[in-house]
């Protein structure tokens, strides 16, 4: 079986290594390792606990093999049961301990993973695919998950138990614990085996649901468009491809972990044969009692159940070890930002960063701009404008001009492939795409202004003309919105954006088709709430109607990525370019 690239696409999101893995770890445990110590004693005691049973069967067999007068077997009884009651307890209170450890661990790392997605570029999302990150915080958290709280707790039981059984057949005598040394390479071959082949079974297993996660919410993110141009078939073919090398790397790492059980059995069997056959040379020879063989042989059968869980522990900590690899090379995502952001503000000179923020200050200024996405054509080609502090600008053009490239550079979205592009920190882009987020309305609101009190969530809300939404939800504020909500209209779902952007008060408002859902009687109302939320600040409208461009203080007209036309709605009429010849199809088929 030849060995798999995990991930053939260089542009998805980074993958940690092995060494970063368990440095992350152990910096994330600082304060719980104590705790985490604490839960090893105990399970250590239980594992030693359970050593009490198989000896005392073993002194049973020799008082029965004496024939003499000895200790009640109920004393063995109440011996037995005492150490069973004992080893459990200590047992649950173990993983207990270890379970709130893990489970923080992993809470923090999920805090940091989530974090790390909000903070990253669109850009960068997009071009390694949504999916990708969508995998990592959903099947790749849920596989950590699965480890941390079941299987670590159950593994240092395990090791102990093991440990413990090999001490304690060296004191019976030394020759069974060379026997159990001896048969620790049988096991270590098939591990060593199924290391070499499994980890990069299994990061191909992760990489390749996240493709199919990226396929998925492609076709469901447009799904209009995907029905309007009848590519059902075609996106079905590629999403059933995907799912298709999901389980074959699932069958493949499916078959090598049934050849690694044979193998565990196999390496047991032989084991078992050569105690048994030791066991019974040594009494024999009068080297050992009847007694001491039984507990040898009881001790092997008893390793039967951690040796197999070991291992097959190893396989679940193999996925999972894989899955953590890809969460950690997300979060170390945002140390790397920041170090880069802080070495590149150490690079810019004072007077640099001055002009810059005064520029930034005084409106938007594109530079010789050019961009391209990832692999495709350039879309905008050395594009130079500037909007000044207050100013309205609407931004016209066919369908594929570059407006909505436009807007995403603008808002940071998006970095120029050349030039530079200058705008204020404080800016908020509302698209066609809006969302309504679960929770009540309030929350919504809120979202864009944490400290906002309910006098000026209403305030917002009847300035922007959605008063009538508090009178149609049963709870007014409190009502719950989103998926479990109630539910609300394309229209609504604009009208909640805009007047989030009102609360949010932003220095730079992009409006990327932001009131295009509204149907005929919606579209004054919107208009005049994109109106409200726009006075005062700098806007830039990508309008879907010219009766936007029409209000605002100037018009850029964009086609092929480059600026046609910049001046006021009169001045471009009167002109009779490509504006005025929009302007006139527009109004003859209103």
């Amino acid at each position: 079986m030849s060995e798999p690239n995990p991930d053939p696409n260089p542009t998805r999101l980074p993958v940690a290594t092995g060494r970063r893995c368990v440095t992350a770890v152990w910096q994330t445990l600082a304060g719980r390792r104590g705790l985490l110590l604490l839960a090893a004693v105990i399970s250590a005691g239980a594992a030693a606990l359970e050593l009490v049973t198989p000896a005392l069967l073993g002194t049973i067999v020799d008082d029965i093999s004496d024939g003499g007068d000895h200790r009640p077997v109920w004393l063995y009884g109440a011996l037995i049961a005492v150490a069973i009651v004992a080893a459990s307890a200590l047992s649950v209170l173990g993983v207990w301990l270890a379970s709130r450890v893990l489970e923080r661990l992993l809470a923090t790392l999920r805090e940091r993973l989530v974090t790390t997605a909000l903070r990253l570029p669109q850009e960068r999302v997009e071009r390694s695919g949504t999916g990708d990150l969508i995998s990592r915080a959903s099947d790749d958290v849920a596989q950590v998950s699965e480890a941390l709280s079941q299987v670590l707790p159950s593994l240092s039981r395990t090791v102990f138990t093991i440990g413990l059984t090999l001490v304690g057949l060296f004191l019976l005598d030394w020759r069974f614990g060379v026997v159990f040394l001896v048969a620790v390479p049988l096991y270590w071959l098939s591990l060593r085996w199924y290391i070499r082949l499994a980890p990069p079974l299994y990061a191909a297993e992760r990489a390749a649901f996240g493709t199919r996660a990226h396929h998925l919410l492609s076709a469901l993110k447009g799904l209009d468009t995907v029905l309007a141009y009848r590519l059902s078939g075609w996106h079905g073919v590629r999403t059933a491809t995907a799912s298709w090398a999901v389980a074959t790397w699932a069958l493949r790492a499916r078959t090598v972990q049934t050849m690694f059980t044979w193998r565990i059995d196999l390496s047991f069997a032989v084991a078992v044969c050569v105690v048994l056959f030791t066991g019974y040379g040594l009494v024999d020879a009068n080297a050992v009692t009847v007694g001491a063989a039984t507990t040898a042989v009881l001790y092997f059968l008893r390793l039967q159940g951690p040796l197999r869980g070991l291992m097959m522990e190893i396989d679940t900590l193999q996925a999972a070890a894989a899955s953590l690899a890809r969460v950690i090379g997300v979060t170390d995502l945002a140390e790397d930002a920041d170090g880069a952001d802080g070495a590149e503000a150490q690079d810019v000179p004072d007077d640099a960063a001055a002009a810059a923020a005064a520029s930034a200050a005084s409106g938007v200024h594109l530079d010789a701009v050019s961009f391209a996405y990832q692999d495709g054509a350039p879309v905008l080609h050395d594009l130079t404008l500037t909007i000044p502090a207050g100013q309205r600008v609407a931004v016209v053009g066919t369908s594929g001009a570059g407006k909505t490239t436009l807007a995403a550079l603008i808002a940071g979205i998006h970095r120029p492939t050349t030039g530079s592009v200058d705008a204020p920190v404080n800016t908020m882009l509302v698209s066609q795409e809006t969302h309504v987020f679960s929770g009540t309305l309030r929350d919504n609101l809120t979202l864009a202004a944490p400290g906002r009190d309910d006098a000026a969530l209403v305030d917002a809300l009847h300035r922007t003309g959605a008063g009538g939404l508090l009178e149609e939800l049963p709870d007014g504020l409190d009502s719950p919105l989103g998926a479990q909500g109630h539910p609300l209209s394309a229209a609504q779902e604009q009208h909640l954006a805009l007047t989030r952007l009102l609360i949010a008060d932003p220095d730079l408002v992009i409006l990327d088709e932001a009131t295009a859902e509204a149907g005929s009687s919606q579209a004054a109302v919107l208009d005049r709430a994109a109106d409200v939320a726009l006075q005062g600040r700098t806007g830039v409208v990508i309008a879907h109607r010219l009766s936007q461009a029409a209000v605002c203080d100037r018009v850029v007209v964009m086609e092929h990525g480059v600026v046609q036309e910049d001046g006021t709605h009169d001045d471009l009429v009167a002109a009779g370019g490509p504006y005025a010849r929009l302007w006139a199809a527009w109004n003859a088929n209103r």
